[in-house]
Parts: C-alpha cells; structure tokens; sequence
C-alpha cells in the first residue's frame, strides 16, 4: 500500500459548515483506523496558520483514495476549496515503518 499526504484547503466562509459536519467528518475519518481495511488513516489534523488540513492515509491507488474522499461530510457539504493528494514516502521518522 501507498502512503498519500491529502492536503484538504477549505473554501472561503465555510468555518460555520464546517463546525457543523467536524462531528461527521471526524466519525467519518475513523472509519479508517485499523489494520487491514483497505485504506488506513494514519493522521490528519488541521493547520494551526491556515485555512486547512493534512491527512496522511494508505491506499492501493490514489483514484481509490480520491473516490472514498469523495464521501467526506466536508465535501459532501462544499466546504473544501480543493484536495491535493499526494504519494509520500516517509523514509526517515516516527512514520518511517509505513515506508513503501
């Protein structure tokens, strides 16, 4: 499997939308935690200097990773501007062990 970086940046005037669906998007995101599931979440978190998130996820393949985001409360309700994913191969680190 492929570690992805998923940079989430949130559109304009969408902080009220998004304290709405934090609850779902975040039930929605555990979802992935866990061995064995065909895309892991490893972490994610928002940016504390701007407008936005990183989640770092595995995957077999990014068009996979791209349709199950596709279900994220936070896109399904429009507060994404764009998401960039991105493979990412953490070779030295605390995340060194998911390396491909």
């Amino acid at each position: 499997m492929t570690v992805f970086a998923v940079e989430y940046r949130y559109a304009a005037n969408s902080a009220a939308v998004r304290d709405e669906y934090r609850p779902a998007h975040r039930e929605f995101l555990s979802g992935f935690i866990g061995e064995g599931a065909a895309i892991e979440l490893i972490a994610s978190g928002p940016y504390t200097e701007s407008d936005g998130a990183l989640l770092l996820l595995r995957a077999e393949g990014e068009a996979a990773l791209r349709e199950v985001l596709q279900q994220d409360p936070f896109n399904i309700h429009g507060t994404l501007e764009s998401v960039v994913i991105n493979a990412w191969n953490p070779v030295t680190g605390a995340l060194s062990a998911f390396a491909s």
